[in-house]
């Protein structure tokens, strides 16, 4: 009686069961799902036009909405300014706005700007400073007429850069606070070194050394540079090509810009730390000299960086985060800048216990990159990673335009955004190894700690990469410029 029950129960459970059985050895619905090949990039150029005196124009029709915007790319940034009124650049691109011209100051200005639920911006960057604008077409006449006095009759004033110089001031005492900030400025500067362009920094003495003529010479001289004019929106192109002649033309010719000779050495190799007691965390930065885009190995190189550690299905990701558990972010690659080497980057963000642990697995991971064959489920995955989120990136007719400035600027060619995607496409196992051996040194490499001192630096011996540097990150006040130097 008692082996009846029990095979009456078996019964039912394996009748209970069998359902379940034969699901999980049926294919699962979503990998039958058709994955549609990418549609052909055929992005919509922008017209391009050159006026006689050398400034180009782009116009680029869209009529899906009743917005037009516009901007004027200008050559000249922070790298070129003085070291000693480091930040001129940055204030500038706020003063100028805020100024506003002779006709209308900056304060009307933003009034007016409201009323309309248009803008008109000003900015600073490294290479370049930018006007920008957009609004209703309706009210885009007047915009840009507003825009155009900004742009060619500034009314620079005092009040407003002591605004700005308060604001940067502002931002230089507060820059110790986040140590991963820290860690991607400093880390900067172990590759370009202290005192490039390219990582200079601006302090209080600087900025305080700014005048109002500073930021009017700076005008005059980047205003006679190649300008690049850019319109997008719901437009009539022969209405609005007339419109920016009549505004351009009649500027002088550009002055072509001086050839950079900047020298990019790379790291020195080795180990420095930065102490912040307050964190219970350490941000690791492992950085060498990168390479720009007019390398032809930028394709397989943009490859290996995601199959490195482009994300969650990377060789850093899997291997630091995934199996060992030592990072709770960690990723990065070599980078490739328009007109000059990027870095080379990889990040660790690890509790401070880990710090060793984790930096040695991160190292290894980016030697294996010469040692570990790599796979063509890699090559794939990394494919479809770039090549999709390629598409996204210039899926507008305004990111297009955008995309066209920035090649204008540099000098690149028209189609570059389709040479490179079909370089893309063309990348072989063969290639990833290729650059793999000539451009992956873990011995050129350098580490920069940010971190808990007494709960790190003791072990920080044990990755055996030299004497550990001590990078120095007061903020100096003004009369006292020296800060920042490495110590044993």
């Amino acid at each position: 009686m008692k082996s009846l029950k029990i095979s009456l129960v078996l019964a039912v459970c394996a009748a209970a069961l069998s359902p379940l059985t034969l699901l999980a050895q049926q294919s699962r619905p979503w990998e039958k799902i058709p994955i549609p090949k990418l549609h052909d990039f055929k992005p919509q150029q922008p017209k391009r036009i050159v006026l006689k005196n050398g400034i180009v124009l782009f116009l680029q029709e869209d009529h899906e909405l009743p917005f037009i915007s516009g901007s004027v790319l200008i050559p000249g940034g922070s790298r070129e300014e003085d070291p000693a009124k480091t930040g001129l650049v940055s204030m500038y691109g706020q003063a100028w706005r805020t100024s506003g011209t002779a006709k209308l100051n900056g304060d009307a200005l933003d009034d007016l700007l409201e009323a309309k639920a248009a803008h008109i911006e000003t900015s600073g960057g490294e290479d370049s400073t930018t006007l920008g604008w957009d609004s209703l077409k309706g009210d885009a006449d007047q915009v840009f007429a507003l825009a155009l006095d900004l742009l060619l009759h500034p009314a620079f004033n005092a009040e407003k850069l002591a605004l700005a110089q308060q604001q940067e001031a502002s931002g230089i005492v507060r820059r110790n606070d986040d140590e991963g900030e820290i860690a991607n400025r400093e880390s900067a500067k172990l590759v370009y070194g202290a005192n490039s362009p390219y990582t200079r920094q601006t302090e209080l003495a600087t900025i305080g050394a700014v005048t109002v003529d500073d930021l009017k010479a700076w005008h005059d001289r980047t205003l006679g540079g190649k300008l690049i004019v850019g319109i997008e929106g719901d437009f009539d192109p022969v209405a609005m090509e007339a419109k920016l002649r009549a505004a351009f033309e009649g500027l002088p010719p550009v002055k072509p810009a001086p050839a950079r000779h900047d020298v990019f050495a790379g790291p020195k190799p080795g180990i420095s730390f930065i102490d912040k007691e307050d964190v219970n965390q350490s941000n690791v930065e492992i950085v060498g000299l990168g390479t720009d885009r007019h390398n032809p190995d930028v394709p397989a190189i943009a490859m290996m960086n995601d199959i490195l550690g482009g994300g969650f299905s990377s060789r850093l990701f899997q291997k630091v985060r995934t199996e060992l558990g030592l990072a709770y972010a960690v990723g990065g690659g070599m980078s490739f800048a328009y007109d000059h080497p990027a870095t080379f980057r990889v990040m660790v963000l690890t509790k401070s216990a880990s710090t060793v642990d984790a930096t040695k697995a991160a190292m290894e991971e980016i030697a294996s990159l010469n040692t570990q064959t790599f796979t063509q489920e890699e090559l794939d995955r990394a494919k479809d990673n770039i090549l999709n989120s390629f598409l996204f990136r210039y899926d507008t007719k305004g990111k297009v335009l955008s995309a066209r400035e920035l090649l204008e600027f540099y000098g690149y060619p028209a189609d570059y955004l389709e040479t490179y995607k079909a370089a893309l496409e063309k990348v072989t196992l063969a290639d990833l190894s290729t650059v793999a051996k000539k451009y992956i040194h873990p011995e050129k490499l350098a580490v920069l700690v940010v971190g808990n001192g007494p709960e790190i630096k003791p072990g920080l011996d044990e990755l055996k990469l030299g004497p550990v540097q001590s990078i120095d990150i007061t903020i100096p006040q003004p009369g006292n410029p020296d800060k920042g130097e490495k110590k044993q």
